[in-house]
């Protein structure tokens, strides 16, 4: 250890709390530190701590995110998770004093601005979706679903009605039948027809007296647009079950049109992916979920209340699930979103998902040219290609993945949805420009070729990158987490 002074940061436990004494380490005794510290945990040795200066500590972390990827670093098409920009007038709003500095603790009397976006928020969110009603509690998508699908048991059991199966199309989100699972319900799957819309004959023959859902992305996880939407609500209403819709892909429908109107009962949105806030690195997210009238009794607590122009938590309504989260929500990401609707408006809101149609198609129909195209509809927000007309030169779906990052491109969305062999899934989004993607097909292209021309360039990559390709199935299975001295 050099000889600089290190700093020995003492906590003194007494009866009124916990006081930090911050000392030379040399003028600690160490009959002090013994007091302080039980002696099991004392070092017999001094830590091996490396010694480097500031500036190669700096130049080292500073690389290590340079490695990292965003969608400010360059164009992130990963197909269901709408990895769209996020304009830093939300980062500069949720920042603000009165937003970043409030505790969760406060009286309301203290924080009746808080709430008051809440509600906004809340009532903005039922007017784009339909619903009656909507709680911003859920502090994530998966949560929402979790969230909705309690709602939806909750109101069953009241009618004294014991309905314990989800319907879930194979083509669903992952986190679907896990949600429903995780809620106590069963799983019923149902098979897609052959143009990756809902079986209606499938759907007759699964619903039933025990039905309490059918959960439904609309655009679908294969980017299609459920066109007989209302007959399959109809199907499901008819045998007393309730309608979920999973708000995943709400980016190709806002300002368009509306789940409630739809035939919808229960939604979740994805703030982190419709309403332009952070995404990725596991989070913060928020899954806020909206309702129609016969359900708000079941809403999670606390409700916010506005009487005579002031908002209060109310506690009171003994049907409630009771609370899915510690406070609120995630009120930063809450206040991202706000400031993307007041910015976007409703006509706003509108073009942006019509130029996320308009970008998919566009990908879509240009790489159809070296590309297999399972499904011959115009597509919404997301687009489907597979590797299939590689497939003779020994490419799969993997290698091109690994060969985009060549081309400093993140890879999109790979093999999902599962229901399509070898998929390609991908989304532009709204906020790419068409330079961006006329780049990102003229890449796609030049791989096509480089796997007719020179196979060994596609199945060996990627050989720009700081590692090579792992085994994905060992990393996953076994993962090294920490540093091996």
């Amino acid at each position: 250890m050099s000889s600089r002074k290190r700093t020995a940061l003492i906590f003194e436990i007494s009866k009124t709390g916990r006081r930090a004494i911050d000392l030379p380490a040399s003028d600690v005794p160490q009959e002090d530190v013994e007091t302080m510290v039980p002696a099991k945990f004392l070092r017999k040795t001094a830590a091996a701590l490396p010694e480097v200066s500031q500036q190669d500590l700096m130049r080292h972390y500073t690389g290590l995110s340079e490695r990292n990827f965003g969608v400010d670093s360059g164009f992130y098409p990963l197909g269901s998770c709408t990895m769209k920009y996020n304009p830093k007038i939300n980062e500069d709003v949720c920042r603000l004093p009165g937003f970043a500095a409030v505790h969760p603790l406060q009286s309301e009397e203290t924080v009746q601005g808080a709430l008051e976006l809440l509600s906004n928020v809340q009532e903005y969110l039922a007017e784009i979706s339909g619903m009656d009603a909507v709680t911003t509690q859920p502090a994530a998508g998966a949560h929402g679903e979790l969230t909705g699908l309690k709602v939806i048991r909750a109101y069953h059991r009241h009618r004294s009605e014991h309905r314990t199966k989800v319907i879930v199309p194979d083509s669903a989100h992952g986190t679907n039948p896990a949600s429903a699972m995780v809620a106590g319900l069963e799983i019923v799957e149902i098979k897609s027809n052959p143009d990756g819309s809902v079986d209606l004959e499938a759907l007759k023959a699964a619903v039933g007296p025990d039905t309490a859902a059918l959960m439904l992305t609309n655009p679908s996880t294969l980017g299609l647009f459920e066109t007989t939407i209302c007959e399959i609500a109809q199907i499901v209403h008819a045998a007393g079950g309730l309608l979920y819709y999973d708000g995943a892909n709400a980016n190709a429908i806002m300002g368009i049109t509306r789940p409630g109107d739809m035939g919808f009962d229960v939604i979740h949105f994805n703030l982190h992916k419709t309403f332009s806030t952070p995404h990725g690195g596991g989070g913060p997210g928020s899954g806020p979920i909206g309702v129609k009238r016969e359900l708000i009794p079941f809403l999670p607590v606390p409700v916010i209340v506005c009487d005579a122009g002031k908002f209060r938590l109310e506690e009171d309504r003994p049907l409630s699930i009771g609370r899915m989260h510690s406070f609120y929500g995630n009120f930063g990401v809450i206040v991202r979103a706000y400031a993307y609707v007041r910015a976007m408006g409703p006509a706003g809101l509108k073009q942006s998902s019509e130029d996320a149609v308009l970008n998919a198609n566009y990908v879509l129909n240009q790489l159809r040219q070296d590309f297999h195209a399972p499904f011959t509809q115009l597509c919404k927000h997301e687009c489907i290609v597979t590797s299939k007309n590689q497939k003779p030169y020994g490419i799969h779906t993997l290698d091109i993945a690994k060969r985009l990052l060549d081309y400093g491109y993140h890879p999109p969305t790979i093999y999902f949805p599962l229901i399509v062999e070898e998929a390609i899934m991908i989304e532009p989004t709204e906020t790419e420009s068409k330079e961006t993607l006329d780049r990102f097909i003229a890449v796609m292209r030049r791989i096509a070729q480089e796997a007719k021309e020179n196979a060994s360039l596609v199945t060996s990559a990627p050989k720009t990158t700081v590692v090579g390709r792992l085994d994905e199935a060992a990393a996953a299975r076994k993962p090294i987490v920490k540093w091996k001295g």
